[in-house]
């Protein structure tokens, strides 16, 4: 078997001009297919990284990644969260408490997420303070009951800094003779918060210590430590190692991530990537389909030069490697096209719809973008595995010729 000299042929047969225009166009055709997929591919599976990204950031980085609830109040909270440091993918961790509410204005009534933190303890790590307009985040103390709300829930709201509103909640519900009664209080509208992001409409912070006055229980105690971690989408791995580790210490806790309120979101994001991925796909493999009805063709027309070659020595090996590479090389010019053309499209597309005077998201807003090289390089092999199949039925035609069948009427 001699691979060069057969990879020498088929890369003469692909440089020749076609005798056969039908099989010409066909492969103008298959080449321009892998082309404009592997691209296309690129462009979307890279836009819907940069929206998956953002989505993390802006909502992932607002509420708990990943909560520790332990049975009893922890009598050295500090020393948990520097042990719950040390795993690996833990940025940190500090007090908080999640309360199901409802705010109430002199306008209007909304149900709301709030959460519990210590200002001092969550600044470093959360990013709320710099999405915080003015100095709201700074007023979160403890006793003065102040409350930062989201953008569009005050919109909804109908308030603004330093407006009242009631805050009502069932986690701190006492019974009397007429019924339950919900806990309840007024505060007072530190600032407002803007994500960018659904959390803004539904999502309010306050004082750790005043979300437990609100749920009748002891101010200083604490029970729950919100953990911020480096990749967010690595909660489900740490969940069990942060049980195993506090429960090897002596506490009783649960643990949950953030999937309980927001994984749904992510999930559908997930699965409209893997769809557009797959019918995008589905693009080069039509395209690899016309390769395989190209190189038929080629058989067909080439079937004394096949026979030829076989009475000069070449084996079944060497024929079916002559149709491989030749066929291959149209699919690594159409992969090379694509990943070139795809992977400038992704990087300058903002600046090319901007010098377009296009908008798709609105004024002032860029399509989030994120291009991945490990999908770079998964697109890339798959290309080449898909293409390969496609020559294999058309190479193991060739092979198949019989010299003198084939030479009987020549």
């Amino acid at each position: 078997m001699n691979p060069a000299l057969s990879f020498f042929i088929g890369y003469r047969y692909w440089r020749a001009r076609k005798s056969n225009a039908f099989a010409s166009f066909i492969t103008f055709f298959a080449v321009s297919g892998i082309f404009l997929g592997v691209a296309a591919l690129i462009m979307v599976s890279s836009v819907m990284n940069g929206l998956e990204g953002q989505l993390k950031q802006r909502i992932l980085g607002a509420v708990p990644q990943l909560t520790v609830h332990s049975a009893a109040p922890l009598p050295h909270w500090q020393q948990q969260a520097s042990l719950l440091q040390t795993l690996p993918g833990v940025r940190g961790a500090a007090p908080g408490v999640t309360i199901q509410a409802m705010v109430q204005s002199q306008d209007n009534i909304s149900a709301v997420q709030l959460y519990g933190i210590l200002p001092e303890a969550d600044s470093a790590l959360s990013p709320l303070a710099s999405h915080t307009l003015g100095n709201g985040y700074d007023a979160l103390q403890s006793g003065r009951y102040q409350v930062l709300l989201g953008a569009e829930l005050a919109r909804r709201l109908n308030v603004t800094q330093n407006d009242k509103v009631r805050l009502i909640s069932g986690d701190g519900v006492v019974y009397s003779p007429l019924g339950p009664v919900p806990s309840q209080r007024t505060f007072t509208v530190a600032g407002v918060f803007e994500m960018g992001s659904q959390v803004d409409a539904n999502v309010a912070y306050l004082h750790y210590a005043d979300a437990r006055r609100l749920m009748r229980k002891a101010a200083d105690d604490i029970e729950d430590l919100r953990l911020f971690l480096t990749d967010p989408f690595r909660a489900p791995q740490l969940t069990p190692e942060v049980a195993r580790l506090l429960t090897a210490q002596g506490l009783k806790v649960q643990v949950s991530d953030w999937r309980d309120s927001y994984g749904h979101l992510f999930a559908a994001v997930k699965m409209e990537k893997n769809m557009m991925s797959l019918m995008l796909s589905l693009i080069i493999a039509v395209a690899a389909f016309n390769i395989v009805s190209a190189l038929v063709m080629m058989v067909v027309d080439k079937t004394t030069d096949v026979a030829v070659l076989k009475t000069q020595g070449l084996g079944r090996g060497d024929i079916m490697l002559v149709f491989v590479s030749q066929g291959s090389l149209n699919a690594f010019l159409g992969l090379l096209l694509g990943l070139t053309l795809g992977s400038l499209a992704t990087v300058y597309i903002n600046p090319l719809l901007s010098a377009l005077g296009i908008s798709i998201l609105g004024a002032g807003q860029q399509l989030p973008v994120m291009l991945d090289y490990g999908q770079l390089l998964g697109i890339t092999v798959g290309t080449i595995a898909i293409t390969l199949l496609a020559t294999l039925y058309p190479a193991l035609r060739a092979a198949a010729v019989q010299p003198a069948q084939a030479l009987s009427y020549e």
